[in-house]
């Protein structure tokens, strides 16, 4: 099968190819319950670039050459003996993560958390190819309204952002306010899931006055332009105080100390994106009483419901296709933030 394969790690981003498109073995089935995908579309996300900077070296063992792509949709190409939940045919959402479902996380339903598990994309070979290696556990059949292509990233953008938005939601009221740092391939769906669960005030965050203008139609009420002012707007927006939530899409630079400085005392500021340094002193903690909160992915059933927005049209993609031999294409326009939205790799 092709595949864009990464073959050597580029700390600094200069490369004019990061992966190269080739012939690689189709993956096959070798427990009873694997299941063989046929992509019909393979997400580019910005932890691929971080992939290829090296920077997941530290936490998960990568042996290279690799195929990246943990945001995976298609149709099932072949399944294991033992799977019932799926039939050849079916089109099918991939969770990122493949597990047993012994474990007593995954029994609780936190699979991000297993003591064991493969991560397509991460960890192991992912959907930068024609063919997909996942579990049964991890499929999710898709609604005919919806096509692989459309939904792919979903399944890693989709479900942080839906997951951080999902906490956010549940202590928002109205006449209350929200913050998105970052307006991009993620935020873009943090808003709208959070317009659909919520009612408080939505402000947006953001350099780029086209990510912006998405904001708008994504459903912010307010949008800020990051020109260095954007903490003192917030506070104008929110009366002084700050917002009751803020969900960072960012996660790095100087986005770090300005979502805390939007948090308004007891409010909670979600960090998703990543690459910077959470700096703050205790006193401060004790004072303002504010929480910090994790996000990484989502759980099956969370991407079920995020599936649910989707079919009924409250939650939808901005997208830009690429063939997967234009896999480069889609890793540069990335880098240099050409892409308003999301990328998808369709072989």
């Amino acid at each position: 099968m092709k595949a864009a394969v990464l073959h050597a790690f580029d700390e600094k981003l200069t490369a004019k190819e990061f992966v190269k498109y080739e012939d690689v073995a189709e993956p096959t089935i070798s427990r009873p319950s694997d299941v063989i995908v046929r992509i019909g579309g393979a997400g580019v996300c910005r932890t691929d670039l971080h992939i290829v900077e090296g920077i997941w070296r530290s936490k998960v063992d990568i042996n290279l050459p690799y195929i990246m792509g943990h945001e995976n949709a298609g149709w099932v190409e072949a399944v294991g003996k033992n799977v019932q939940g799926v039939k050849v045919g079916d089109a099918v959402i991939c969770h990122p993560l493949v597990t047993s479902g012994h474990c007593i996380a995954c029994r609780r339903g936190n699979d991000m958390h297993a003591e064991e598990s493969s991560f397509p994309g991460i960890n192991a070979n992912g959907g930068y190819a024609e063919y997909l290696l996942t579990g049964e556990r991890s499929l999710i059949k898709l609604p005919k309204s919806l096509a692989p292509k459309e939904v792919a990233p979903y399944t890693d953008a989709g479900l942080t952002a839906y997951r951080a938005a999902k906490k956010a939601s549940r202590h928002l009221l109205p006449g209350e306010y929200a913050v998105v740092i970052g307006a991009g391939g993620l935020g873009h769906i943090g808003i709208q899931v959070l317009a659909a669960l919520c009612a408080a005030e939505i402000v947006v965050v953001d350099r780029s006055v086209k990510s912006l203008e998405l904001a708008k139609a994504c459903g912010a009420h307010h949008a800020v332009k990051a020109d260095g002012d954007e903490v003192e707007k917030v506070l104008h927006l929110t009366h002084g105080k700050g917002a009751e939530a803020v969900i960072d899409f960012v996660g790095e630079g100087d986005a770090v100390a300005k979502g805390l400085a939007m948090t308004r005392n007891q409010g909670f500021y979600y960090v998703v994106g990543y690459g910077g340094k959470i700096d703050i002193p205790t006193i401060d903690m004790i004072t303002s009483e504010k929480t910090i909160v994790g996000n990484l992915v989502g759980t099956y059933a969370e991407l079920v419901e995020l599936m649910a927005l989707a079919d009924r049209g409250r939650v939808t993609l901005h997208t830009r296709e690429y063939k997967l031999s234009q896999a480069n294409d889609a890793l540069h326009d990335l880098h240099h933030g050409q892409i308003n939205g999301r990328a998808v790799l369709i072989p």
